[in-house]
């Protein structure tokens, strides 16, 4: 699906940044370089914390989308861009979560076993999402940044965090991640 052939898309939620001028309708000149440069990796983040491609691809066009509509310089994009990704990333899984809850709700859990290696680890992939869903935001963003592919240098830039902090908060937020898993795994 190219970026111009997505319908309007709710805000991003995202690093603070200046919007464009209301009703201007003037697209950024630099929004094309950028996203050439940036759209894997956008994809990429979001495809982490989902966990399908597809949905990535969906998410990536809605943060490009609200990238648009801002004056983050053009050098901060990837960064800006990434925390988007996650950020948005993060509330469609945790919108899938609620979702999920009521249609069980409603029709009870009518799951047949299945093939027991695929089970088990669509059942941990899921397992993992959930947790993460329920890490405070800041720790699941630098843990899906950070896991994405991207230096401390450039979590730190994105989540205005100083370089040296960020291993820290990867750190626990890999525990936290831990306790979460745990904590359902006791509970299942």
């Amino acid at each position: 699906m190219a970026l111009a052939d997505r319908g309007p898309a709710g805000p991003a939620p995202a690093p603070t940044a200046t919007p464009a001028p209301a009703g201007s309708g003037a697209v950024r000149p630099d929004l094309e370089p950028v996203f050439r440069a940036a759209y894997a990796r956008v994809v990429a983040v979001a495809a982490r914390v989902l966990g399908a491609r597809d949905e990535a691809e969906d998410v990536a066009q809605e943060v490009f989308l609200a990238f648009g509509r801002t004056t983050v310089p053009a050098e901060e994009a990837v960064g800006w861009l990434s925390v988007a990704a996650a950020h948005t990333a993060l509330n469609q899984l945790r919108s899938r979560r609620r979702r999920v809850r009521r249609e069980e709700a409603v029709v009870g859990n009518l799951t047949a076993p299945d093939v027991a290696d695929d089970v088990v680890t669509l059942d941990e992939r899921r397992r993992v999402r959930s947790a993460l869903a329920r890490l405070p935001r800041k720790q699941a963003v630098a843990l899906v940044l950070r896991h994405s592919g991207l230096s401390y240098a450039e979590v730190a830039a994105a989540l205005d965090l100083s370089p040296g902090s960020v291993g820290t908060t990867v750190r626990r937020a890999e525990a936290a991640l831990r306790k979460e898993l745990n904590r359902h795994a006791s509970s299942e």
